[in-house]
């Protein structure tokens, strides 16, 4: 369809197209007018993002869609918009209760009905890229509007601090009862490790294990010298034993012994020089022989008691090996014993520490938890109060004279378009040739139309004629 066509069809049809028009424009215009003034007003919230200081955690540092649109959904809640009501105390209001009776016959509940009301006047809206809301209330009063308006965004701040402080205290009465109860414990833990300490007779330090530990080791230190010593006695003692008691050093070496060895010698060497010069007979070789024999036996007995005395020596250090190996046993045992004592008492310590480490870990958190409880301010804020705005918002008269003026032509052109095609004429030469596919040769004047003055009819018919010779002489 051309331009042509459609503008043809239109103007054959006009009285249907206004009559279209004006069916959809004028109801718009007397709805507009008859619907009541409605005024709309705005309060605006600011939420804060910065670190809280009572909390452990901090806030976001920018704002994320996510935590934008909880704001909202809380804004837009039940509980929001019933405490509310609660605070203006709408309930109770004689106006509203006789509305709400008509509209519902007191089958519904009162505050129900009225946040349905409320949500459905009331808007919310984000601002870009900012922590802004903005929250807008319509009613018929103005003044009504700016309050509701007023009253959401106050309880909005109050919910939001309710909901904050509300966990806080649960999780608080919860901390105070796991803080007696780890108290409990504590206690229990402390009273058990001071009857261990009254029952053994210990302290739980480390300086008489390391006190007890150093005299272990000199113990095994003094038997290890002494099993050297006894092991060295034996031998000679053994070297006694076999015969050989004189060439054992302390023996050899000892004065009386080195003195009667001296004198048998020099003895000896004058018997031997009495000898070649007197003979054997003579009575100084004799009496140096016995007196020889005297010394022999002097040294054999001086020999005999040393070596007695090495045996003597020997038990002693015997003994002392015995005696030392007894008191490193004892010395072993009791360090062994104390181990053990201490090793269950580092027990009960430890269990005394971590259930101190859990006390404190709980109160840390129950404090912080009651400061949180107590806090009564949160992070969001009143930026702008809503005030009574001087002009209706609703209903928009330009705004619904264009929507209508716009559907109103919608409309029209739909309906006659419509109708054209249920009832198709021809409008003008254009739809001949489209219909039967033949080129037109001329047309006929309205028999009604004004003919020129002057003019004769064969010039009026020539004037017509399509000046296309070929297509003529075909068309004939």
């Amino acid at each position: 369809m051309t331009l042509s066509q459609f503008l043809s069809i239109l103007l054959a049809r006009r009285w249907i197209f206004l009559a279209v028009l004006l069916g959809v424009l004028i109801p718009t215009i007397v709805v507009s007018m008859l619907l009541p003034k409605k005024y709309s007003s705005s309060a605006s919230v600011v939420i804060d993002v910065k670190a809280d200081p009572l909390s452990p955690m901090a806030f976001q540092s920018m704002m994320t869609p996510s935590l934008m649109a909880t704001q909202i959904d809380i804004i837009q809640s039940d509980r929001v918009a019933r405490r509310v009501v609660r605070t203006l105390k709408l309930s109770d209001n004689p106006q509203i209760r006789a509305q709400w009776q008509a509209e519902t016959q007191g089958l519904a509940d009162i505050e129900t009905w009225l946040i349905k009301r409320f949500q459905k006047e009331l808007s919310v809206v984000p601002s870009r890229e900012s922590s802004v809301i903005e929250i807008a209330y319509s009613a018929v009063d103005p003044r009504f509007s700016a309050g509701l308006a007023n009253a959401f965004a106050q309880a909005y701040i109050d919910t939001v601090l309710e909901l904050r402080v509300d966990p806080a205290k649960q999780y608080s009465a919860f901390f105070d009862t796991r803080a007696k109860e780890a108290r409990e414990t504590l206690e229990r833990a402390q009273g058990r490790l001071s009857a261990f300490q009254r029952e053994k007779d210990v302290v739980m330090t480390d300086e008489r294990m390391d006190i007890e530990t150093q005299r272990l080791n000199e113990l095994s230190s003094q038997l290890v010298a002494i099993q050297a010593m006894s092991s060295d006695a034996n031998s000679r003692i053994a070297q006694t034993n076999a015969g050989s008691a004189d060439k054992l050093q302390e023996i050899s070496n000892h004065p009386v012994v080195a003195g009667l060895r001296s004198d048998l010698s020099r003895l000896e060497a004058r018997l031997q020089e009495m000898s070649s010069k007197l003979g054997d007979s003579h009575p100084q070789v004799i009496e140096a022989k016995a007196n020889i024999k005297e010394l022999r036996i002097n040294l054999d007995a001086e020999i005999k008691r040393l070596s007695a005395g090495v045996g003597i020596s020997g038990n002693i250090t015997r003994q002392r090996e015995a005696q030392a190996r007894t008191e490193l046993e004892a010395q072993r045992a009791k360090v062994l014993r104390m181990k053990e004592v201490r090793d269950e008492g580092v027990m009960i310590l430890r269990d005394v520490e971590n259930a101190q480490r859990v006390y404190d870990g709980i109160m840390q958190r129950l404090n912080q938890t009651s400061l949180e409880s107590q806090a009564t301010s949160s992070n969001v804020s009143i930026l702008n109060a809503a005030v009574p705005p001087l002009e209706h918002s609703s209903p928009k008269m330009l705004l619904n004279t264009a929507l209508g003026v716009f559907v109103g032509l919608l409309l029209a052109t739909g309906t006659v378009l419509g109708i054209e095609l249920r009832n198709r004429r021809v409008r003008g030469v254009h739809d001949i040739e489209e219909l039967l596919g033949l080129p037109v040769i001329g047309t006929l004047p309205d028999p009604s139309a004004r003919r020129g003055f002057g003019k004769k009819p064969a010039t009026d018919i020539q004037s017509r004629l399509l000046g296309h010779a070929p297509a003529t002489s075909k068309a004939s």
